[in-house]
């Protein structure tokens, strides 16, 4: 028998800032970048009731750690659940298996502030957030610690949502962080912008980036959903997670591809492909460069093992066995 920590969400909340997140997702990226596997997720989903069911995996060698998320969502309890197995990348024997809730506005914010990190101005100043939700809250945490914004401007359609995220920020940020009454008011003269919502149209239009503007789009990966305008994307540096992905489950990408705004010659790299030095980011002061963050088992694997050990070194969690299956695979 083999024992695996079982970590819940309260055992790993405060384990890592936000600053923590990003270090290990940048090695992350670095690891694939060098040719460490992963794959886009894979989605099941079922009408009635109504849910999906998700899965994605990533294998890190220098980590020491693979594994991923599976997640449902919808069905008849209308909630979600995120499941993430991790696996010692030698042994292949599994570590823990965490209940990856409170994590994953962390993580997923980690990759988008690699990004900000690797593709953004290094004089950037305004940041505009379209999104008011826990990932909206989980990029900008992790974004303010690659760059020193000055002022931040937050859009969400409802407007107590917006002014309630702006207070929050405000009071915990050195930036002047400001609710704006439109989308047009956030982007307008941005160095950054993130889109971090639960829109199926774009959320602005891509005439009003100024010359070299970063855009981090996070919050859609269905084909048939799009965060961002086939402006946005033709003007733009276009940088995926995976590049697979571009073409799987992009909304953005897909559409502007229909379009005929862009060609699969214009996936310009992935983001691993640029933190471990293997392609340029960006190259001039007027570039405009897009992200396109749809979530990946790099960023859950990096995270997840680095909460691992800070769990284990604290003796949080608690034991649960696994049988080998050159032990219980019998047939008997």
């Amino acid at each position: 028998m083999t024992e695996t920590l079982f970590l819940s969400s309260d055992d790993v909340d405060d384990l890592a800032t936000p600053a923590d997140y990003v270090d290990v997702v940048r090695e992350g990226y670095r690891q694939r970048g060098e040719g460490a596997s992963a794959q886009p997720r894979s989605k099941f989903f079922r009408a009635d009731p109504q849910g999906m069911l998700t899965s994605y995996a990533a294998v890190l060698p220098d980590t020491g750690a693979m594994g991923g998320y599976m997640y449902s969502a919808g069905f008849g309890a209308g909630d979600a659940w995120f499941m993430t197995p991790l696996f010692d990348a030698d042994s292949g024997a599994p570590l823990a298996l965490l209940d990856g809730a409170s994590m994953n506005p962390h993580k997923t914010g980690a990759a988008g502030a690699v990004a900000v990190d690797a593709l953004a101005r290094g004089d950037s100043e305004t940041l505009a957030v379209i999104g008011s939700g826990a990932q909206a809250r989980g990029q900008l945490r992790a974004t303010a610690t690659v760059r020193e914004f000055a002022e931040i401007r937050v859009y969400s359609p409802t407007p107590e949502n917006r002014e309630a995220f702006a207070a929050d920020f405000d009071d915990d940020l050195a930036a002047d962080v400001r609710p704006v009454d439109s989308s047009k008011a956030a982007v307008s003269g941005a160095d950054v912008v993130i889109t971090a919502t639960k829109a199926s149209e774009p959320v602005f239009d891509g005439d009003d980036l100024e010359p070299g503007t970063h855009v981090t789009a996070m919050g859609q990966y269905s084909p048939d959903k799009r965060e961002l305008d086939a402006t946005t994307l033709e003007r733009a540096t276009y940088v995926p997670d995976l590049r697979e992905r571009a073409t799987f489950d992009s909304g953005e990408f897909m559409s502007a591809l229909e379009e005929g705004a862009v060609t699969e010659d214009d996936i310009h790299a992935e983001l691993g492909e640029i933190v471990a030095g293997k392609e340029p980011g960006r190259t001039s002061d007027d570039e405009i460069t897009v992200f396109d963050s749809g979530g990946t088992g790099i960023e859950t694997v990096a995270a997840a093992y680095m909460l691992y050990e800070r769990a284990s070194e604290a003796g949080l969690g608690t034991t649960l066995e696994f049988a080998p299956a050159s032990e219980a695979l019998t047939g008997d």
